[in-house]
């Protein structure tokens, strides 16, 4: 679809569900200038590959858009956590979905405010 539609920019929610896999999400954003990724319901599988997931934010900044899936105030602190800082190997906040430690991404502040809403040159 995404390819049919070259011209719509589409919004894969939850990376697609491949932020256990950046490299084959990589390949899709390469293979689909129009395809967009929210990061809603992902952030412990990228918390536990800071090193490529940094890589990856830093290649895709124009086109990973930060989002959840409910408002819940008292997570979004991990989110930033993962996000902004690079702390060390620290708990998910649920005590399901994610059984592993996290680690910061340590994101520049550049990539943590671009926007797919803002105008590109």
């Amino acid at each position: 679809m995404f390819k049919k539609h070259p011209n719509t920019k589409f919004i894969s929610a939850h990376m697609s569900w491949y932020a256990n896999d950046l490299k084959q999400l990589g390949g899709f954003l390469d293979d689909l200038p129009n395809m967009y990724v929210g990061i809603a319901a992902v952030i412990a599988e990228l918390g536990r590959q800071p090193q490529n997931a940094r890589e990856f934010f830093t290649k895709y900044q124009d086109r990973i858009l930060f989002g959840k899936d409910s408002w819940k105030p008292e997570e979004f602190p991990t989110y930033f956590r993962v996000l902004e800082t690079n702390d060390e190997y620290f708990p998910y906040y649920k005590k399901y979905h994610a059984f592993w430690a996290m680690y910061g991404l340590n994101l520049p502040d550049e990539i943590l405010k671009k926007s797919i809403l803002q105008e590109r040159p």
